[in-house]
């Protein structure tokens, strides 16, 4: 029996829902991508009001003091004196769990940055991880959807799980990461974060350059295994949030330092793998971390509600000196977050005290709404360009232009010469303890045992081996130990 054909909402076939249209193989996606933007713009708009996802969260403010000279590399504002001191505000999360969900769970965690900057807020949303499960956001809804609770048993189900990790190769990388020792953070103070993206930097001369950021912890990793975590979730489900309130009101105010790797624009295009793919890491010995400087928490909420869960990250809210790359999960998530926003909050969410800038003003013709506060007077023009006083354009833009080439339409990644999806998973295999590979398997085993299909089973088992033989045999025995029990 054939399949059914895949349309969108209007009834039109789709042709490809594993691609996103783009500018070329390389290049930014297209707004043109009806399909894509009615999937994310649907997706946004399934829950009310809680996020969909990175709903259980945990914030705190605090400043971000550049103790290295980066200005070789961008002139954003905010980084170019060794010893400035900036504002923010920080949001952890877990990703998969509704918001009266545990703390201590086997997930990835949210590490969300709004920037307070004196050229306007600048959000970096990322998790503590460096890598993710997919590098398209059209596959996006659909990977969720596989990780949220079921319709129908309204409880998460192995089998959704694994079945889209079983048609997803390019996750192998990031379950390697979620089943592995630090799959369950010991708190939010004892976990790294990552931009995980690669973004683009621009200095005064206007070159361009890549880069990916890495908050590592100054308290040191410490996670849980998952036994210590069930019975700390039993316990407390609210531990991480606990443990970050009490920490910064005892006056021990946990920290990270920040370093990028950093790579000229023009050697993206020959790196002998895709530098944009998410589900990819940059390896140190080619681009080695470069310090910038430490970000410090020191403050807590007064209200948890209007500061941390109306708080609202855009990654597409840069600042000059800073901008984004072809990433295809990024340039989804510079539609998708907005949007999400102005569903949930309102499209007044940036006049929100935790939202809206601190060592600025914003200035523009954005008038009413619902929840509008920012009446101008009732002689201002609310249309540019005019003949009064209103704000003006700069004429300079944010970041340096992007290349590209090619027809439009919906494109495999660009081809480099040593794209896979299992090598870097292999690698991340390969550097860990026996102890740590131990925990791993089982951990993996554990779920995939709970899998009813066997041909779901058996497409997971492959990606193991691919990634390294010793990894996917000894995920292959234990799986079939725990079937015969």
């Amino acid at each position: 029996m054939s399949k059914r054909v895949l349309t969108t909402e209007s009834g039109a076939p789709v042709a490809d829902n594993q691609n996103s249209a783009t500018a070329g193989a390389g290049g930014p996606l297209l707004l043109q991508d009806q399909h894509l933007l009615e999937k994310l713009a649907r997706f946004n708009r399934e829950r009310i009001p809680e996020r969909v996802v990175h709903a259980r969260g945990s914030g705190a403010y605090g400043y971000f003091e550049v103790t290295d000279d980066v200005t070789d590399f961008t002139y954003a504002d905010f980084l170019n004196t060794v010893g400035k001191r900036t504002e923010l505000f920080l949001r952890f999360s877990t990703v998969a769990d509704n918001l009266g969900g545990a703390d201590a769970v086997r997930d990835p965690r949210g590490f969300a940055v709004k920037f307070y900057t004196e050229e306007g807020n600048y959000d970096l949303v990322g998790n503590n991880t460096p890598v993710f499960f997919i590098k398209d956001p059209l596959k996006f809804p659909d990977f969720i959807h596989s990780q949220k609770r079921d319709p129908f048993t309204g409880k998460q189900e192995p089998d959704n799980v694994w079945d889209f990790w079983a048609h997803a190769p390019e996750a192998t990388h990031q379950i390697t990461w979620l089943m592995g020792d630090r799959g369950i953070p010991a708190s939010y103070r004892h976990m790294n974060g990552y931009g995980s993206h690669t973004y683009q930097w621009t200095n005064a001369e206007g070159e361009a350059f890549f880069v990916k950021y890495h908050f590592k912890t100054n308290q040191g990793i410490r996670s849980l295994s998952s036994e210590q975590a069930a019975e700390i979730a039993g316990k407390d489900p609210n531990s991480h949030q606990t443990d970050l309130l009490q920490a910064i009101e005892r006056g021990v105010n946990p920290s990270w330092t920040l370093y990028v790797q950093i790579m000229p624009a023009a050697e993206a295009a020959d790196y002998r793998f895709n530098p944009f793919d998410l589900t990819k890491v940059w390896p140190h010995r080619d681009h080695p971390l470069q310090r910038v400087g430490r970000l410090v928490l020191d403050r807590n909420p007064d209200n948890v509600f209007a500061e941390v869960e109306q708080a609202a990250f855009s990654p597409n809210n840069f600042v000059p000196g800073i901008g984004p790359s072809p990433d295809k999960m990024l340039q989804g998530r510079l539609f998708a977050y907005a949007d999400a926003h102005r569903y949930r909050l309102g499209v007044n969410h940036t006049l929100l005290a935790v939202n809206a800038p601190k060592a600025t003003l914003a200035h523009n013709y954005g008038r009413d709404g619902l929840m509008a506060s920012n009446a101008q007077g009732r002689a201002a023009k609310n249309y540019e360009p005019n003949s009064y006083d209103g704000p003006a354009e700069t004429g300079r833009p944010l970041s340096a232009p992007l290349a590209v080439n090619g027809h439009t339409g919906t494109h495999e990644a660009p081809l480099h010469t040593k794209d896979d999806h299992f090598a870097q998973a292999g690698e991340l295999y390969r550097l860990m303890s026996a102890e740590e590979r131990a925990r791993l398997v089982a951990n993996i085993a554990g779920g995939l045992a709970q899998v009813s299909r066997d041909d779901v089973i058996e497409k997971n088992l492959a990606h193991f081996h691919a990634a390294d033989p010793d990894y996917g045999k000894r995920v292959e025995e234990a799986v079939l130990a725990l079937r015969e029990d």
